[in-house]
This record gives structure tokens, C-alpha cells and sequence, in this order.
């Protein structure tokens, strides 16, 4: 590997150190090769999430993505420019990660900066699908498997994924005018946009999140058909991100669905238990491994 590719790929680290909170744990029991290239698909969806989030003019988050596409189009024809793209077209190549993958998450991301409402569940999946189902389509080209269905497994996981994000980020998306829940069912529970800018927990509440964690629940026990298509060596990563982010879900549950008081997640030893547990698990699959304690 050439020194300007190494220092791409340690920028693309030290993102992912910085930024990846949950993911980072899982990132660092893959075999070397593999991180790397997971470090730069990460780095690559924070520089989107990024531009999304900035405070900047519409206009000018929209010219930032049309760079950002014009810079991924260098990258897959060879002409990469700057650190996070010198990783991708590398990683891309050795792992044949299709380009399309990319411009998904970048027209997902886009559409945080128009739409802030959405109608019912089918336009939330497609939301979905393009910021996290798609991620987890370019993981697993890294991970490597021999299964079709592995794909349509990892659609699933990131669907759930991103339904935890949306249950447990509820209060800080609706601060910002952002509202993830479908509006038809926030109407079928009685439950107004009004209610939940003004941070009214009740019965209603309590039922309408009930409903979504039931929903994102199901497609985590879809999920679970994913790990054993996943090659042994990598098996342990998606498994700890699985688990990680279930069990924030378990936690909403627990709390009583209460997402308003406090940020709902795991602990840092509780993640670095679960980490050492399920990569035991997956080296040594005989062994029995004791639960975490939520």
C-alpha cells in the first residue's frame, strides 16, 4: 500500500474513532483489511451526515453534495481526490462495492434537507433504506458472503437500525423540525405534532411508540438470518451491531417508551462486554457465553 493510500485510510480512522460511538467497537474485531475499508464507508456517510447537518444555506448544502458526487465519480473512474474518496475507490475495488451504494446514502441524506414529515410507513422505509439499509449492503460486500439472501437480511438490519435511531432521537428530531413518526399513525393513537413539540408523554405516546418498537423488533428477529451467510472472520462485527443497537430498543421498552427525559443507550463497559462476548462467541462457538445484564 502506498503512503498517500495508508494516510487516507488513517484519516478515515480517526473519523470513525471520533465520531462512530456504537460502531467503533464493532469496527475494531475485523481483520485489518476489512476495517479499513469499513473506516472509509463510515467516513464517507459522516462527510453526508455532515453536510445535512451543518448550518448552512439550502443552497449551499446543495452545491457541497454536487461536489461530493462529482468527487465519487472521480473516485470509481480512478481520479480520486482527497482522503475519503482515495479510500473509497480502493476499498471499492478490492471488495467490489458497486458506486450506486454511495449515491444512495447521498440521496437519503438528502432528503433530511426538504422533507421533515412523513406520510405513512412506506415513505419512511424508503427513507430508511437509503440512510442505513444501504450502508449495510456496502458492509457486507466487505464482510463477504456466499448467500443472496444476505442481502435482503441486511436491508432488514438496517431498517431496524434506523427505526432505534428514530425511537430513541425522537425529542432532539422534533427540536430540530424534524418528525420521523408516520403521520397516519401518530393520528390512528392521538398523538399530534403539537403533543410531541411540546414533549407530552401519556397514554397515547406510550402506545404509538409501543407500536413502532413491536415493528422495528421484527425486522431485528428477520435480521438474525444474516450472520450465519456472513464469512466467519467478520461474523462477530455485524453480530455486535446488532445486539448493540436491539438493545437500546430494550431500553426504550424498559424505560416505559420515556425517550423524552433522558438519551436512551448502552454504556461504554456494557458495549466493550458485549463486544468481547459475542466475538468469544463467534471464535469459540462451543462455549457457552453468558448474557448481558441490561
Amino acid at each position: 500500500m502506498g503512503k498517500e493510500l495508508e494516510q487516507a485510510y488513517d484519516h478515515c480512522q480517526r473519523i470513525a474513532k471520533e465520531n462512530a460511538r456504537n460502531f467503533y467497537y464493532a469496527f475494531r474485531i475485523l481483520p485489518a483489511r476489512k476495517r479499513r475499508a469499513i473506516y472509509a464507508a463510515y467516513a464517507f456517510c459522516r462527510l453526508c451526515d455532515d453536510i445535512s447537518d451543518d448550518d448552512l444555506p439550502l443552497e449551499e448544502k446543495d452545491r457541497q453534495f454536487a461536489e461530493t458526487r462529482q468527487h465519487l465519480a472521480d473516485s470509481r473512474d480512478g481520479r480520486a481526490t482527497g482522503p475519503i474518496f482515495r479510500a473509497i475507490g480502493d476499498a471499492s475495488n478490492a471488495f467490489n462495492i458497486p458506486f450506486r451504494y454511495y449515491e444512495e446514502v447521498i440521496e437519503g441524506v438528502e432528503m433530511d434537507l426538504t422533507k421533515t414529515r412523513f406520510a405513512d410507513f412506506d415513505e419512511l422505509k424508503d427513507y430508511c433504506y437509503k440512510v442505513a439499509s444501504v450502508v449495510g449492503l456496502i458492509c457486507i460486500e466487505v464482510f463477504g458472503y456466499d448467500d443472496d439472501k444476505a442481502r435482503e437480511y441486511a436491508v432488514d438490519m438496517g431498517l431496524a437500525m434506523q427505526l432505534t435511531n428514530i425511537l430513541r432521537d425522537v425529542k432532539e428530531d422534533a427540536e430540530r423540525g424534524r418528525i420521523y413518526l408516520p403521520q397516519d399513525e401518530m393520528a390512528r393513537f392521538a398523538y399530534t405534532e403539537q403533543d410531541l413539540m411540546n414533549g407530552v408523554f401519556n397514554d397515547s405516546f406510550r402506545a404509538l411508540m409501543a407500536f413502532q418498537v413491536d415493528r422495528a423488533r421484527t425486522y431485528y428477529e428477520k435480521s438474525r438470518r444474516l450472520f450465519p451467510l456472513i464469512h466467519a472472520e467478520a461474523r462477530a462485527c455485524p453480530s455486535v451491531l446488532h445486539a448493540t443497537y436491539s438493545g437500546v430498543l430494550d431500553r426504550i421498552e424498559a424505560s416505559g417508551y420515556n425517550v423524552f427525559e433522558r438519551r436512551i443507550g448502552l454504556s461504554k463497559p456494557a458495549k466493550l462486554l458485549l463486544v468481547a462476548r459475542l466475538w468469544a462467541g463467534t471464535l469459540l462457538p462451543s462455549v457457552p457465553i453468558p448474557l448481558l445484564r441490561r
